[in-house]
Formats: C-alpha cells, sequence, structure tokens
C-alpha cells in the first residue's frame, strides 16, 4: 500500500457526486462493532463542541460496513467505515470499480480480542492450538495425524487432559466481522501451523483447514452485536466469548478473560505487545465525499486530536489502546494531509 495527498485544487464535479448529496447535512459513519463505540463517544463530543450535527454511526461489522462504503458515491452512501482489520484488495479493488478512488485510511490504535467466559465460571487457560482444535471445522486425525477430519471434538478434555471436563460451546461473530477476520488470522491460523499435515499441504488448502469455522453447532455466531456475546455468557456460564476487549472492560463486573498463552487481555498486555490475539483499528474516509458533505475534516481533527486518541485521551477510557507517541504523530500528520490510500 502506497499513498498519495488529496489535492483540493481538484473541483469535484456533478458527474462525480450527485447534487442530492447537499441535501445530507451530517455524517454517515458504517462498520465494526468493535471501533463502533469508539466512534460512537467521539460522534457525541464532536456534535457538543462544534457546530456541525452529531454523525450518524451504525454497526454493520467491517465485511458490511466496506461493502456500503464501496458502492459508490452520494447521499445514499456511506462518508466513512470503520473496520477492525485492514482495508482487503478485493474490497480496495471495488471502490475503484464503483468510483470511490479518494481514500484516507486512518489507523486509530489497537485492541484485543477475548477469549471470555462469566466471571461465575473457572477462568480457562488456553493456547491457540486448543482454540484451533476445538473451532476449526476440519482438524488433524488424532488417531493417525496424516490426514484431516471433520472435528471429533466436543469436550475439553478430549483435547487436553489438563482442561475442564466440559462441553465446547463458544459464542462468537459472523463472516462479516473485522472481529472474526482477525480471529481466524491470529489464532485460528498460528493455532494450526504445527501439524504436519497442515504444513505439508499447498498454500491455499493450508489457508482453508485454518480460517474455515465449524458448523455444528459448537460454535455459534451471535451477530455483530458484540454485548448481545455477553448476555449469552452471563446467562450461560459454560460458553466462551469472543469479542474485543473493550467490552470485557466494560463488562468486567460479567466477564473475564482467559489467559492465553501466559496472558490476559489486559490493556498493559496488548499495549505492550505480551497478549497474542491483538489487532490494529482503523476507518476508512471517502476523499471525495470532502468538501460535499459538511464537517468531516473536523470529525478527523477530533478524533485524532491528543484528547481523544492519546495516551490520556477519552477513548483510551473507553478501552482503546492508543498508538504510540511517534505512530500517532505520524498517522496525524498524515490524517491532517489528508494522504489517499493506493494499492
Amino acid at each position: 500500500m502506497r499513498f498519495r495527498s488529496l489535492s483540493f485544487a481538484l473541483t469535484i464535479t456533478a458527474t462525480c457526486f450527485s447534487q442530492t448529496a447537499l441535501a445530507r447535512d451530517s455524517i454517515s459513519v458504517v462498520g465494526s462493532s468493535t471501533v463502533y463505540p469508539f466512534a460512537t463517544v467521539v460522534a457525541e463530543r464532536f456534535g457538543k463542541i462544534s457546530d456541525f450535527k452529531t454523525p450518524k454511526i451504525e454497526s454493520t461489522g467491517s465485511g458490511g460496513g466496506m461493502k456500503l462504503f464501496c458502492s459508490g458515491l452520494g447521499v445514499e452512501t456511506p462518508d466513512i467505515s470503520n473496520s477492525s482489520r485492514r482495508i482487503k484488495k478485493s474490497e480496495f479493488d471495488q471502490c475503484q470499480e464503483n468510483g470511490v478512488t479518494e481514500i484516507v485510511e486512518v489507523l486509530i490504535g489497537y485492541d484485543g480480542i477475548a477469549i471470555a467466559n462469566s466471571v461465575e465460571a473457572d477462568q480457562m487457560e488456553l493456547t491457540r492450538e486448543q482454540l484451533f482444535l476445538a473451532l476449526a471445522k476440519e482438524v488433524p486425525d488424532p488417531s493417525a495425524g496424516d490426514k484431516m477430519i471433520a472435528n471429533p471434538y466436543t469436550n475439553w478434555q478430549q483435547i487436553d487432559a489438563a482442561l475442564p471436563d466440559a462441553d465446547i460451546e463458544v459464542i462468537g461473530p459472523p463472516p462479516t466481522s473485522g472481529t472474526r477476520d482477525a480471529f481466524v488470522e491470529l489464532a485460528m491460523e498460528v493455532g494450526c501451523e504445527g501439524f504436519d499435515v497442515i504444513k505439508a499441504a499447498d498454500k491455499d488448502q493450508a489457508k482453508a483447514w485454518c480460517h474455515t469455522m465449524r458448523e455444528d453447532g459448537i460454535y455459534v455466531e451471535a451477530g455483530e452485536n458484540d454485548n448481545l456475546i455477553v448476555q449469552k455468557l452471563e446467562a450461560n456460564p459454560r460458553a466462551l466469548g469472543i469479542f474485543g476487549f473493550s467490552f470485557l472492560e466494560q463488562n468486567s463486573d460479567l466477564v473475564q478473560s482467559s489467559v492465553i498463552e501466559g496472558f490476559e487481555a489486559e490493556f498493559d498486555a496488548i499495549a505492550e505487545g505480551d497478549y497474542p490475539i491483538s489487532r490494529p483499528l482503523y476507518f476508512y474516509v471517502k476523499g471525495q465525499h470532502i468538501g460535499q458533505v459538511p464537517g468531516i475534516v473536523e470529525y478527523l481533527t477530533e478524533f485524532t486530536s491528543e484528547g481523544a486518541w492519546g495516551e490520556e485521551g477519552y477513548l483510551a477510557d473507553k478501552g482503546m489502546i492508543p498508538l504510540g507517541d511517534e505512530e500517532r504523530s505520524s498517522m496525524g500528520k498524515a490524517v491532517k494531509d489528508l494522504e489517499l490510500l493506493e494499492m
């Protein structure tokens, strides 16, 4: 990925942006459920301290948000898409095909993916390999090891005798979620790497085995609402849930982090890079809407102010892990200059 600058000398013609867009006087934001609470608190503050209306924030999932964002230009399309993963090449290409050729990428901070259960249950201690064996659709045959079979594991002790004698029940995000994308890449893919049958396979086949979640009812998709997962864990202490760190922190009276390879999903462990299942958070801005929909530049300025995304900013109070000083300075300059993403 490379970047170029958005020139304000460029005149955006009516053929690029429908005049009906002028009828919308507030910013439209879609995308990640993980970024949603951060974007919401910035939007609410922005609406109070500026002369602009409070932006409308919708939680559609990272994939769903990018689909809407890349659908084209105009009042009926969003101005910004939040994402708990970086934009995919296929999404970028779709944007280009639909005329969304000026995209500003904003890296805002970091987040950990919590594997959590009810505080009423015993805390789990797991490895990424164990998570792969619990959740993959196909796993190495435990009796032979030289072939893949449909996942036979229904109890944690079938995977490791040191784990609890309890049914495997995991509630997590759907395929449209950036949290799901990040989980399969950071946990499942790493967890599958040590098996000879997978190492011997071609790249595409190995990726399919490592990334495909089981569909037999043991892994349950809970939609894009992470709060719903927390509620389900409260109702079912035996189950595990997968969601972003901010929801864990906001519900610490109800749920607890599992220990993943020696580390819990905690602020310091994520910030220092010790917690193994952590990822960057982004949002993407439609450059061609800047100057057409009021307040976009001012919203960016608020989001990337030290009072918002800084180490002592209000987003850190909400559970977002801030960028380091150098990263924040570099990204802040890129946002101020409205550098455009290129692939």
